[in-house]
């Protein structure tokens, strides 16, 4: 399969991996911004490629991860009421609230739906025209484009049935929070390849310049991870910060100018708080009073919650990059997929799921670790 099948291939994974230990003279530790890379590095154990000098630590990059609290409870509360048909893909069913989750709700006879695309949810709006039609819109600049085609096509059509709750992310404000923290230890970042596809990178080199730290595009695949390190290794071994691209078969420099003048036609910048991290400035998306009609949260008014309640999940700081999983004295046990108590356990992007699923790979990969240091 061309494109996917080239890059799990294990000689390639091996050459990259015998150069990365060959340039390698000190230690960096290097941030994937992503999830979904954080699951291809677990997956494959990819770590134990690498020498001991190079420490790979988990960002902020998983959407439903990040959604705070406040916002979860304000969509249970919305998706109990009767006259609701509550829309959300399918990771946000099981993402603890203060009091439950919306998985519950549809237990209890809440009407929520699983879907696919915000269209779907518009689908079902269309279909339904006597009751009101919620989608939870959540996610980075990736999924921000098709949710603003969702809004720009129900206000379009008139219809005034659909909303959206909005809980959007931007990548580079996070990026900058996490660059100037006084204890940062993040020497180079994997930026997003799916994000940079609709943004483009040209504006990551303003933060490479700004605190001294390479930024290299990478894709999701173990070559494209491997291959993302050895760039910024080289850039790192050089004293060099700059950005660059070993995503170059998926993102252009300018990214996707139709995708980005949709999103930009519907959203404005906001602040925006993050799950465990807390407020971000200019990092978060909102309606533009244009379409403010369609959005939810204001409209159902509904009571927020105390968003301080972590119940001891430490997905903060495993989002920054300070622990990892199994740092955490609950992971595994009180905290497992069945009962977790942070949404990093359910995401399908999230690091806890990410070592809980693929632990055989972790053990083996800290095993090598140790006969590496034992040698």
């Amino acid at each position: 399969m061309k494109f996917l099948h080239e890059y799990r291939q294990r000689p390639g994974i091996e050459r990259i991996a015998r150069e990365i230990v060959r340039i390698t003279t000190r230690h960096w530790t290097i941030m994937e911004v992503c999830g979904g890379q954080t699951h291809a590095i677990v997956k494959y154990g990819l770590q134990q490629f690498l020498p001991s000098q190079i420490r790979l630590v988990h960002g902020p990059g998983c959407p439903v991860c990040v959604t705070p609290l406040d916002i979860i409870d304000q969509a249970i509360a919305i998706a109990a009421r009767p006259d609701v048909i509550f829309c959300t893909f399918g990771d946000m069913l099981r993402v603890p609230g203060s009091e439950g989750d919306l998985l519950g709700v549809r237990a209890r006879g809440g009407d929520v739906r699983m879907v696919y695309s915000p269209l779907h949810a518009l689908d079902i709006a269309r279909r339904n025209p006597n009751r009101k039609v919620v989608f939870f819109a959540v996610g980075f600049e990736t999924t921000a484009p098709a949710n603003a085609m969702a809004a720009f096509l129900a206000h379009e059509q008139g219809l005034n049935n659909f909303f959206l709750l909005v809980s959007q992310f931007l990548v580079p404000p996070a990026i900058a929070a996490i660059s100037s923290a006084a204890d940062t230890r993040i020497d180079g970042y994997l930026a997003a390849g799916h994000v940079c596809a609709v943004t483009g990178f040209e504006s990551y080199q303003q933060l490479a310049d700004t605190f001294r730290v390479p930024i290299v595009v990478t894709g999701f695949e173990p070559l494209d991870i491997l291959q993302g390190i050895l760039m910024c290794v080289r850039q790192l071994e050089r004293d060099k910060y700059q950005v660059q691209n070993q995503y170059a078969r998926a993102v252009e420099p300018a990214g996707n100018p139709h995708a980005q003048h949709m999103l930009q036609q519907v959203f404005e910048v906001s602040s925006q708080t993050w799950r465990g991290v807390g407020n971000i400035p200019a990092s978060g998306l909102r309606l533009r009073a244009a379409y403010s009609v369609l959005n939810a949260a204001p409209l159902f008014d509904e009571k927020r919650s105390c968003p301080d309640d972590t119940r001891g999940c430490i997905s903060g700081e495993i989002m920054l990059g300070k622990r990892t999983p199994p740092d955490c004295p609950h992971f595994g046990e009180s905290c497992q997929p069945q009962h977790p108590l942070g949404a990093p356990m359910v995401s399908s992007e999230g690091a806890c799921a990410a070592y809980y699923r693929y632990r055989a790979q972790v053990i083996t990969s800290d095993a090598t670790d140790r006969a590496t240091h034992e040698h």
